[in-house]
């Protein structure tokens, strides 16, 4: 269940607590009036279960509650309550299937932004790419997959799309287009220092462990696929667990990582291959995400229309 509190100014307080009230899904509805300083106003409070939550906000913002006061929502790890349970009973669905659109655009916008954090994993997870990739160790790929950050902004963009929010779209293409550009760029420096250094190997020729980063086929783009579906699966029902599979099973920073490695030592048809793999694992899972976010608001908005699913 998901724990809502609502600052209400008091004018909107009475049509509030009736809401709720009368929200199947909705238990523990607690009123304490006037205890909200800023903004001022009635604290309403209340557990409601995942599949009411999504139509019970779109009605307290057509309240104007949003404008006038504020709405939080907390995830409740543990409820021991035979009203919660009624409450989950009396709403058809199951709580793990259940999308709640504000939340998910509140986390995927959060988790697009440009900031020096993104750009600080998605550079070192670049670097750990380009070192795993051209000392053939697939371990080290791996631990560059998982820190790769690059699954917000595809997932905010998939998002943008489908509710054709251009703020949403525009943050994680930003973030996209200049980190990893800018990624590529330290991890292009750094080959070259490690090549002066004699680090690297003087040939790429013999990469059997790691030659997926840049190798492209059928699979590529398969495995993009069900990663982009995955993931936003596993976004939407906050089994963040799930994710890791995700990020280990695309080479998005793998590839990129790559890139900037083979430019410099000039293999420029493997550098070409690797901007290619690139392409097809961003452009996969973000066409897969769109594809399940479609599918979850139709379920929603058939769900709607027939009272349950």
């Amino acid at each position: 269940m998901l724990h809502l509190r609502v600052i209400s100014p008091p004018a909107r307080t009475g049509d509030v607590r009736r809401l709720l009230l009368d929200e199947p899904g909705a238990t523990h509805v607690t009123l304490h009036a006037g205890v909200a300083l800023q903004p001022p106003g009635d604290l309403v409070e209340a557990d409601v279960t995942r599949e009411a939550v999504d139509a019970l906000l779109g009605r307290l913002a057509d309240l104007g509650i949003e404008a006038a006061g504020g709405i939080t929502l907390e995830t409740v790890d543990t409820t021991l309550s035979d009203a919660a349970d009624a409450a989950e009973e009396a709403v058809p669905g199951d709580p793990s299937d259940a999308i709640v659109w504000d939340e998910l655009v509140e986390r995927t916008g959060e988790e697009s932004r440009l900031s020096v954090s993104f750009q600080a994993f998605l550079t070192i997870a670049c670097l750990l790419a380009a070192i795993g990739a051209v000392t053939n160790s697939p371990v080290t790929v791996v631990g560059a997959m998982v820190l790769g950050p690059e699954f917000g902004p595809l997932a905010a963009v998939a998002v943008g799309v489908v509710l054709r929010r251009r703020d949403l779209v525009r943050r994680g293409g930003l973030a996209l287009a200049a980190g990893f550009p800018l990624a590529m760029g330290v991890t292009a420096l750094a080959a070259v220092v490690f090549d002066a250094a004699g680090l690297f190997p003087t040939t790429l020729d013999h990469l059997d462990q790691t030659d997926f980063v840049y190798q492209v086929g059928p699979f590529s783009l398969i495995v993009a696929l069900l990663a982009g579906a995955a993931g936003m699966v596993a976004l939407n029902s906050a089994k963040a667990a799930a994710l890791v599979g995700v990020f280990i099973s695309v080479t998005t920073v793998p590839a990129a990582g790559f890139f900037a490695v083979a430019l410099v030592e000039g293999q420029y048809a493997r550098a070409g291959q690797s901007a290619l793999q690139l392409l097809v694992n961003l452009v996969g899972i973000v066409a897969a995400a769109v594809v399940v976010l479609m599918i979850y608001r139709w379920n929603t908005a058939r769900a709607a229309r027939r009272g349950g699913p």
